[in-house]
């Protein structure tokens, strides 16, 4: 390290690597980056990336030369082609090395096996034309193998490679001699192919379709696991190719088309019906509705006017929009869920670091229990050739490739799903807290309510029509600003439909707005705008009133023609899935707190509509923590949801932090899951999902290592044949893989 390198300050950088062939080799470089001072690596073998920490002033080259002294390669990702290029995209398919190595270790096998298995098949010289075939599948089918294994050994490590390229060696060397110097290559010489080994001299058996049938069967399972991890990093792919890739933007009153990437904040673009709106905006002119399904979950499209906010790669589903750019580029909602997405797969949960230590252990042990069991049966008695067989069904049939699969597969399954559904796991080690997590606090505003005002109730004196006061009141608020006043302007839109022109209007600064309507002076307002112009309450319209605001409402009064006439409820009304959505809570065996700084009537009016019982209110945004602390202090492990800046503390003082993805950016932030949809259901989903994918995780790590510890004992007791060996454990690789694209079929409760 040079010593201008600033430790306090750190930057990250993720590299490509290749070269890897199972958990071991990323733990190895992960340790090997780990030593230079001030830097934090994850390695995962899954994506083949690395994610590493350094401090500023050490170049990320320095890094890349420690990852080839591990015996690996790295490299810094190439930069994203422009979203509107015309230039072809050219991706080298990785998979097809191995494909094409797969196929001719195939082609040249299947005539080696079937010599070896069938009798019949043993013409004279059959040997001979075996090891012909057998020799090009050890050495260019199974180079990669020795590769590694040659690397490993440089570096004085043992992984899954080394087991491969020592098992199919010294099965294809022992056959060499048995050919040269033994009995084997005699001509008319036969053997059968049996399960179990049969004591008889040593040099009279070949093991070609052991070497050839094994190096077949372990690419067929590299083959398949590699294009599963493709597969199951379908879903980020998908999410970056969602957006549109040029756009019609307006200068100087004239429409231009240009590629997406040249959107500059402030620029004015157009979206016509059907087309998908090019980056984050705002609306400044028209009126459509939007179909986010794709971003969001939400089947619905969503009906939007000017000074309404729109996500990029959303669907235009109705009339033309003129929107005005506020996030481009990598700050776009939809380039933020694609980094989420990726964090949360390369990222590595407590229950893989296990998986990965007991890899980089059980190679060395293996072998050792190998050259122990060679041993054993040539101190016994045995013939070299049982001793040699067991020997090398030890060594193939533990190859713990399907250990190192169990979890970064279930991590890339599970968290792409959660993208599709519109839930960001932001870090895989957030699927351990979801298992344990007892309690779940809900923030009311925004969460368990829309956190918009809406006209909930109409009362009015005597011989007063409804509808009337409703227009009345709501033609003249039209004129106003207020969020209040806005609330009720929708909601007499809603009843009456159109309503009538204001003149004279006038703000009383305080109290309310005044001016005339059809006529009429009208006056909406507090009580005592009303008073002043001598309009007093009615005692019955008295007592609705001072009933709505003990319930924490907010009540208005509209007067005209000189008498107060009526009174209007104004109130942040419940989501209509949150009552459903606490019901599914309690279903996963969690208790629902509310948490909100409202006052206890709201709160506790609020609770009973949706079904919780332990309301917590009047508490202040920096009291927030202090009650998950102490709800954590009762031994709860607790949740939290919510979705503004006043929640963000608290969200991460808890153990599982829930941010609506409606919500602000400082609350997304703080949170370990993001709910792209404002549905307290996706909160649901999201504990679901987790708890899911670690389930899946902990049940291939369960198969991997039972299937081990259970053929291990057979192996050395010389009751496996290698090759029938090699191809079980290819076997439980695939398994392992294919229980873990079964989170592909995950569903909504939503749906």
């Amino acid at each position: 390290m040079t010593s201008d390198v600033d430790q306090t300050r750190t930057t990250e950088v993720e590299l490509a690597i290749t070269g890897m062939t199972c958990a071991s080799c990323a733990m190895r470089i992960e340790k090997k980056l780990n030593k230079l001072d001030g830097v934090t690596a994850t390695v995962n073998y899954a994506t083949e990336k690395a994610k590493v920490t350094f401090p500023v002033g050490v170049e990320p080259q320095r890094l890349i030369e420690q990852v080839e002294a591990a015996g690996y390669s790295a490299a810094v990702p190439a930069p994203e082609k422009p979203a509107g290029s015309d230039e072809p995209r050219e991706e080298a398919d990785p998979v097809a090395p191995l494909r094409q190595r797969l196929i001719g270790s195939a082609v040249l096998s299947v005539p080696v096996i079937l010599l070896a298995m069938v009798p019949a098949f043993q013409f004279t010289y059959w040997q001979w034309i075996s090891l012909t075939l057998a020799a090009p599948v050890l050495v260019w089918a199974a180079w990669p193998f020795h590769k590694a294994a040659w690397a490993n050994l440089r570096h004085g490590a043992a992984t899954m490679d080394t087991l491969i390229s020592m098992g199919t060696l010294a099965a294809f060397l022992w056959s060499l001699y048995a050919l040269l110097f033994g009995s084997a290559g005699t001509p008319g010489m036969t053997h059968a192919f049996e399960l179990t080994v049969e004591r008889m001299a040593g040099d009279g058996n070949i093991y070609l379709e052991v070497a050839a049938g094994v190096t077949t069967f372990i690419l067929a399972g590299r083959y398949f696991e590699a294009r599963s991890k493709r597969r199951a990093g379908a879903a980020l792919r998908a999410l970056l190719e969602l957006g549109a890739k040029d756009v019609a933007v307006l200068r100087e009153g004239k429409e231009e088309r240009i590629p997406v990437d040249q959107l500059a904040v402030g620029d004015l673009f157009v979206v016509r019906p059907g087309e998908k709106v090019a980056t984050d905006g705002v609306i400044t002119e028209g009126s459509s509705a939007v179909d986010a399904s794709m971003l969001t979950g939400e089947s619905v499209p969503v009906e939007v006017a000017p000074g309404d906010s729109v996500v990029g790669a959303t669907v235009n589903a109705g009339g033309r929009l003129v929107v005005r750019a506020t996030r481009v580029g990598a700050d776009t909602q939809l380039a933020q869920m694609a980094k989420l997405v990726e964090d949360a797969q390369t990222g590595k949960a407590q229950v893989q670091r296990l998986a990965d230590r007991v890899s980089a252990v059980f190679v060395p042990i293996v072998i050792a229990l190998a050259v122990g069991t060679l041993a054993f049966w040539l101190g016994a008695g045995g013939t070299a050739s049982a001793a040699f067989t067991a020997a090398v069904a030890v060594l193939i049939i533990a190859c713990p490739c399907a250990l190192g699969l169990a979890t970064p597969t279930a991590l890339l399954v599970g968290t792409g799903r959660g993208a599709q559904l519109g839930i960001l796991i932001k870090g895989p080690e957030v699927l351990e807290s979801t298992r344990a997590v007892d309690t779940v606090v809900l923030d009311k505003t925004g969460t368990v309510t829309t956190g918009r005002m809406a006209l909930v109730e109409v009362h009015v004196a005597e011989g007063v029509d409804t509808e009337e006061a409703v227009r009345l009141a709501g033609a003249l608020e039209n004129a106003s600003e207020h969020p209040i006043a806005q609330a009720i302007v929708a909601g007499a839109r809603d009843r009456v439909g159109d309503l009538p022109s204001v003149e004279d209007f006038t703000n009383v600064e305080g109290l309310g707005v005044q001016g005339i309507v059809d006529g009429k002076a009208v006056l909406v307002g507090r009580t005592a705008l009303l008073e002043e112009w001598a309009h007093h309450l009615p005692e019955d319209l008295a007592k609705a009133k001072a009933a709505e605001e003990e319930l924490g409402r907010t009540a208005v009064v509209v007067g005209w023609d000189g008498k107060a006439r009526a009174v209007l409820v104004v109130a942040d009304t419940v989501k209509p899935t949150s009552a459903e959505a606490i019901t599914q809570l309690r279903a996963l065996g969690l208790t629902p707190v509310l948490l909100t700084g409202d006052n206890e009537a709201v709160a506790r009016a609020v609770a009973a509509e949706v079904g919780i019982t332990e309301v917590i209110a009047e508490v202040l945004p920096k009291d927030k923590v202090d009650v998950v602390k102490r709800l954590q202090g009762e031994g709860k492990v607790v949740a939290m949801v919510g979705d503004g800046v006043n929640d963000a503390a608290a969200l991460a003082q808890a153990d599982l932090g829930l941010a609506m993805g409606t919500g602000t950016d400082v609350a997304i932030e703080a949170s370990d899951l993001t709910l792209v949809r404002g549905d307290l259901r996706a909160a649901v989903d999201a504990i679901r999902l987790s708890r899911r994918t670690l389930r899946t995780i902990k049940g291939n790590l369960f198969w991997a290592f039972a299937y081990n510890v259970a053929a291990l004992p057979l192996a050395a007791a010389g009751l496996l044949n290698p090759m029938i060996a090699g191809a079980a454990m290819a076997f439980s690789s695939v398994f392992v893989v294919t229980n873990s694209l079964r989170l592909k079929g995950f569903r909504s409760t939503a749906n």
